[in-house]
């Protein structure tokens, strides 16, 4: 089953202490839903948004 976030919960769970970031990367992609005023976004989203910007530090 999928679990939903709201915004502020989505915020906690990636970390963020203010939106301005959260908003920075719903501009980047992150899907969202909006269904009337409501907007939350799928935990299986933020995971799936991260992982593909993984970044792994290039050895010399």
């Amino acid at each position: 089953m999928t679990e939903y976030f709201s915004f502020a919960q989505a915020k906690r769970y990636m970390g963020f202490n203010s939106y301005d970031a959260l908003y920075k990367y719903i501009k980047q992609g992150l899907p969202t839903i909006e269904v009337g005023k409501s907007k939350r976004i799928a935990k299986s989203d933020i995971d799936e948004f991260m992982a593909a910007h993984r970044v792994t530090a290039k050895q010399d």
